[in-house]
């Protein structure tokens, strides 16, 4: 048995080859290695893994290969110590299904109209013939919506308060004054408000104080009739029969709202782009949804064919997530006809396999209709990651997508500001379009029911 390939070029220098431009290290790696690869931090083997059948070795053996929590800790400044990501085991198994309840068929089904209404409202109030940028307004829509599904807060102080303190870290965390510092060390430090960590640090306070506050007084008049996610934890048991604590509880409500308000603006934006880019495919997406009629209901317009396709190829091409949560080899394993020994980080590579030719031909090009001509394994196409640590509001996030671009591709003429590429940002997890895309609105569209007018003129 061997291990697999391992580039000679130092760590440090493929470090700085990966922030200057992932994707185009992604692909140079991809072609020059193959579809696994090692690459060492330190004195930790990391292996990356862009293959189906790799993937779903990965994802299917939980003996062997472990989804450790303690592998993502890097992100307890997001989501608390005792957030999903960072629970393992009997665990995370129970916490993951308490959270699932919130995305259940009916509830989503009743949130699909509230979806529909808020994206015309907040689109009603941009300006004719100015200039917009596409990524804070869709926030505008999808951070409201998850805090509404999270919380089952719709408005009022409590409400604008957590909105802004959301906002305000996930601005920060994308300034290019906090990425940089971020990556030095001696910089990267508390020094109180007026420093960019200690800045993220206070907001991260905030932030838990905040829910906290929201977790004891919800629970101090709990009302088993509610249906959000806080609602769920509060009346919910551990897997030894105990209420969950306070602290938990509020650490288990962090991941899912910046999920609502990052990666679901994210796609949508992507796909705004991609629509107004491409003339044919924003054609053949208007008559698809003009066939519905003038007000579909939610329901009918998430199965439309051609929109799934569209919103899948989005995913596909620039997927939020490029890489899926890392898992630890616990045993030796073999993957791929390679040794892993204990103590191994492997690491599906969401963003390399989609880009896989044999899979997914000309995969630099926005091409809806494959996903229309094929059907692709959780291990082919993976936007959401795989396994246990597959994405819990991956259905939901898909389903309000479908819902926001229908709505305004079917109501608004929109168009691109400038005919330049949009390029990607890639910063955390998340796969961003660098401009946020700039994009102008030209007024409302007169809806033109595509299918009575073809009728009435063969008659």
């Amino acid at each position: 048995m061997k291990l697999p390939p391992k580039p000679r070029t130092p760590s440090w220098l493929l470090y700085l080859q990966f922030e200057a431009n992932p994707f185009a290290y992604m692909d140079a790696i991809f072609k020059r290695y193959g579809d696994i690869v090692m690459i060492t931090l330190g004195s930790t083997p990391i292996v990356y893994v862009s293959n189906p059948l790799g993937n779903k070795q990965i994802f299917s053996n939980t003996k062997e290969i472990t989804a450790s929590g303690k592998l993502n800790q890097d992100f307890a400044l997001f989501t608390g110590n005792q957030g999903v990501l960072q629970l393992d085991g009997l665990i995370h198994k129970n916490r993951r299904k308490l959270l699932m309840q919130a995305f259940h068929g009916t509830r989503m089904q009743a949130c699909g109209q509230r979806i529909c209404e808020l994206t015309e409202k907040i689109m009603n109030q941009q300006m004719i013939g100015k200039p917009f940028v596409a990524y804070p307004i869709i926030e505008e829509i999808t951070l409201p919506i998850g805090i509404e599904v999270v919380l089952g807060l719709r408005e009022g102080e409590i409400h604008d308060k957590i909105k802004h303190l959301f906002v305000s870290m996930f601005q920060l965390e994308q300034s290019k004054l906090f990425q940089f510092i971020s990556k030095l060390p001696l910089l990267n430090q508390d020094l109180g408000r007026w420093s960019p960590q200690g800045y993220m640090l206070h907001l991260r306070e905030k932030i838990f104080e905040l829910l906290y506050s929201e977790v004891k007084e919800r629970r101090r008049v709990a009302d088993s009739s509610r249906t959000d996610m806080l609602s769920d934890l509060i009346f919910a048991h551990d897997e030894t029969g105990e209420p969950l604590s306070n602290e938990e509880v509020r650490d288990l409500l962090l991941s899912p709202i910046f999920a609502a308000q990052d990666a679901s603006a994210t796609a949508i934006s992507w796909s705004l782009y991609w629509i107004h880019r491409l003339p044919a495919i924003h054609k053949r997406l208007l008559e698809e949804l003009d066939s519905l009629g003038e007000n579909p209901d939610p329901m009918s317009i998430i199965a439309l064919p051609y929109l799934s396709a569209v919103c899948n190829e989005a995913l596909r091409i620039y997927p939020t997530q490029l890489f899926a949560f890392p898992r630890l080899v616990e045993s030796p394993v073999e993957v791929m006809g390679y040794e892993l020994h204990p103590g191994t980080v492997l690491i599906s590579n969401i963003y390399s396999t989609h880009q896989r030719e044999d899979l997914y031909p000309e995969p630099k090009e926005f091409k809806p209709e494959r996903f229309l001509e094929k059907q692709f394994s959780p291990y082919e196409f993976l936007p959401f990651g795989g396994g246990s640590r597959v994405c819990i509001g991956g259905s939901f996030a898909l389903f309000e997508m479908k819902l926001v671009l229908a709505t305004i591709i079917s109501r608004y003429q929109l168009e691109l500001v400038s005919k330049r590429p949009e390029r990607p940002k890639f910063g955390g997890l998340i796969c961003s379009p660098a401009s946020g895309v700039n994009m102008i609105l030209h007024g409302r569209r007169k809806h033109q029911e595509q299918s009575k007018l073809s009728v009435f003129s063969s008659v």
